[in-house]
């Protein structure tokens, strides 16, 4: 693929259309559809001992529907898009905190003392940081 080609291609990829799609009319109310889109590419040279030679590049886009601008008797409002798959990991996420939680309560009781609240906020602090860390693969 040559260099221009793939340029021309990035400009239709980005483009506001990308972002906003056609929108549908019914009935008075209008619906103006929105995304998030993201894009990114590379490309590159190289040489061989000075015989062989070649040359590549790529590119990708991913987007996400975020919600869709209504409107209805001139008055505009924006309605967000729900993310089933970040609500349930979140619900994931808080249920496994509880889970961890309720067995360190547990196996205090179980050794007859009392469970110390530092190590239970150690444990907790330590899922947040495990659950930040793996934050990046919700948003995709």
């Amino acid at each position: 693929m040559e260099l221009q080609e793939l340029l021309s291609g990035t400009r239709d990829a980005i483009s506001v259309k990308r972002v906003y799609g056609d929108p549908y009319e019914k009935n008075g109310l209008t619906v103006i559809p929105a995304a998030a889109v993201r894009g990114g590419g590379g490309g590159g040279v190289g040489e061989h001992a000075g015989e062989d030679s070649g040359s590549g590049a790529g590119f990708g886009v991913a987007a996400r529907p975020s919600g869709a601008w209504i409107i209805e008797d001139g008055e505009v409002t924006w309605k967000p898009a729900v993310d089933v798959n970040r609500i349930v990991l979140g619900g994931q996420v808080i249920a496994l905190a509880a889970i961890l939680v309720a067995g360190r309560v547990l196996r205090a009781h179980q050794h007859g003392r009392r469970p110390s609240m530092l190590r239970v906020a150690a444990g907790a602090a330590t899922l947040a940081r495990t659950a930040r860390r793996f934050s990046h693969l919700r948003r995709q």
